[in-house]
């Protein structure tokens, strides 16, 4: 059996490399920071909830072609030593120019490898109604594979895409996606949520929580383009996709929007991202786990090791060397069960680090926790999370 790959999906530097180029498979959008001074377009839905024709001819010119020129030194490329060049989606923030698309699409980082990040040397924007522009690179985050990048508005008719926040999405709703696969520009896509709260690799060593899974047709060249809601809203940015071969084969993941706007936000306003960080490490509990290890709670994040000198730590928080096997999996057992941050209740493996992510650096967050069978509550001031991976 052939090896399930995650590859980016944003358009390689040579014909020979698109499934492993810095669009292997993997890649989210945003509103946020800056008003719009027109006001996105919004589809009306049909009777039946979705229009893929209407939502295309709506959203199309607010999704632009990526094309980031990167040095000789950057490429891996066998046919030349010049400049190369990669090719993604993106999507209009704002009439003041700002443009979200993925980190990957933007500079050289790649999952499978740790060299340096390289931004690209120069950046160009191609819009729907042919008009093709130079852009400058405002910031990106690694932890979300988030950038944004800018270009002048004048004498462009830019058209802001509205993002979805707050919708609470559900499996089987439609979705369209729209981008450059293959440089295939301005390509539709539609498909539904296969999935929802997808854990996705990221660039450094923490992880994407919240990732969209859909069978939307995504491929090499669909990076940093959004993904549509039937009202033409964006839901997620399209990242990566799972495949044996490259290509498509039914399985995409997008980052969803909530955290998608957190990072344009800080870019905008301060051009670098820095997230809230705890210092545990944690598994899910779930009610037969929590039966056998005897507890009087069948939810929440069951600690396994604390940061030496990190924020839990710090806060007296308890993880545990006593190891446990239970139905196949290894876990550690014994230290404390955090069950709620700020009375937000943990349920999900990935309930505890998006609450940890909603804070900054410095909050205090109260945890309710589950310490040798008796409940609690530990305050924590959080401090940054560091650099990590590449």
């Amino acid at each position: 059996m052939r090896p399930r790959l995650l590859a980016l999906a944003g358009c390689g530097l040579a014909a020979l490399a698109i499934a492993a180029c810095g669009s292997g498979a993997t890649s989210p959008t945003g509103g946020g920071g800056g008003t719009a001074s027109v006001p996105p377009h919004v589809v009306q839905a049909t009777a039946s909830g979705f229009n893929a024709g209407s939502i295309y001819k709506e959203a199309e010119p607010g999704v632009v072609t990526i094309t980031s020129v990167f040095s000789s030194s950057a490429s891996s490329s066998i046919f030349s030593s010049g400049p190369q060049a990669a090719v993604g989606a993106g999507f209009v923030v704002n009439t003041d120019g700002y443009i979200a698309t993925n980190a990957h699409v933007v500079t050289t980082v790649d999952i499978s490898s740790s060299a340096p990040v390289e931004a690209a040397k120069s950046l160009y924007v191609q819009f729907a109604d042919r008009n093709r522009v130079a852009a400058t690179l405002v910031g990106y985050d690694l932890n979300d594979d988030v950038a944004l990048i800018k270009v002048d508005p004048s004498g462009l008719d830019l058209k802001p895409l509205e993002p979805a926040t707050g919708e609470k999405l559900e499996v089987g709703q439609p979705v369209a996606a729209i981008g450059s696969p293959f440089e295939q520009n301005e390509s539709l896509s539609v498909g539904v949520v296969s999935a929802l709260d997808r854990a996705l690799q990221s660039f450094t060593d923490f992880r994407i929580e919240g990732g969209i899974q859909t069978d939307a047709s995504i491929n090499p060249g669909n990076s940093g383009g959004p993904l549509l809601d039937a009202k033409g809203r964006v839901i997620g940015i399209n990242r990566q996709i799972q495949t044996t071969s490259g290509a498509n084969q039914g399985v995409a993941f997008a980052i969803p929007i909530s955290a998608a706007e957190r990072s344009i936000e800080q870019l905008m306003k301060n051009g670098h991202v820095t997230y809230a960080y705890i210092g545990i490490r944690s598994s899910a509990l779930y009610p037969q786990l929590a039966q056998k290890l005897s507890l009087p709670v069948d939810a929440g994040a069951l600690v396994s090791s604390v940061v030496s000198g990190g924020p839990a730590d710090q806060a007296g928080i308890r993880g545990s060397d006593t190891k446990v096997h239970f139905q196949g999996i290894d876990f550690r057992a014994g230290g404390d069960v955090i069950t709620a941050v700020n009375g937000q209740k943990i349920v999900d493996a990935s309930d505890l680090p998006n609450a940890i992510a909603a804070l900054n650096p410095g909050d205090v967050a109260h945890l309710d926790i589950v310490r040798d069978g008796q409940r609690q509550t530990v305050d924590v001031t959080l401090g940054t999370r560091p650099a990590g991976g590449g």
